[in-house]
């Protein structure tokens, strides 16, 4: 159907190559032009400054449901005027033993135009509509939750 690339790019300078001191800073460079800085997450000796893959994977899957479900609102007839969501993943490990992303939850809090608000049922729907299409949730094992503010 269609494929989305990303470049990651990492060198290792004139640091030695020693698991406390070689750099964990990268770029993720994307068909659009834009280069995020990146690199592993603070407790994995990366910088504080960059996306790790781990915060990246939440922001994915939270876009991913906020678009989906814009979607889904505009065929309805609800006009959106505004969407945020403070998003959490829960690193842990999962029940092989290892480290992974196991629950991701999600916290949107939607404004609608005056008028255009579903009721209580009809925005429950919406958000079990948005998870259902998102194509990132459907694309991963972790458990994802949606917890509208």
């Amino acid at each position: 159907m269609s494929e989305h690339r990303a470049s990651i790019r990492w060198t290792r300078g004139d640091t030695p190559f020693e698991y406390q001191r070689y750099p964990r800073d990268h770029t993720w460079e994307f068909d659009s032009g834009q280069c995020i800085a990146a690199s592993a997450a603070p407790g994995y000796l990366g910088s504080e400054q960059a996306v790790d893959p781990e915060e990246a994977l939440v922001a994915a899957l939270s876009s991913c449901h906020m678009l989906t479900l814009l979607a889904i609102a505009a065929k309805k007839g609800w006009t959106v005027d505004a969407y945020e969501d403070d998003a959490v993943g829960v690193l842990e490990k999962n029940d092989a033993g290892k480290l992974a992303v196991t629950r991701v939850t999600l916290r949107p809090r939607i404004a609608f135009a005056d008028g255009a608000a579903p009721d209580a049922g009809a925005l429950e729907r919406l958000h079990a509509q948005g998870h259902e299409h998102c194509f990132i949730a459907n694309s991963v094992r972790t458990a994802v939750a949606v917890e509208p503010q």
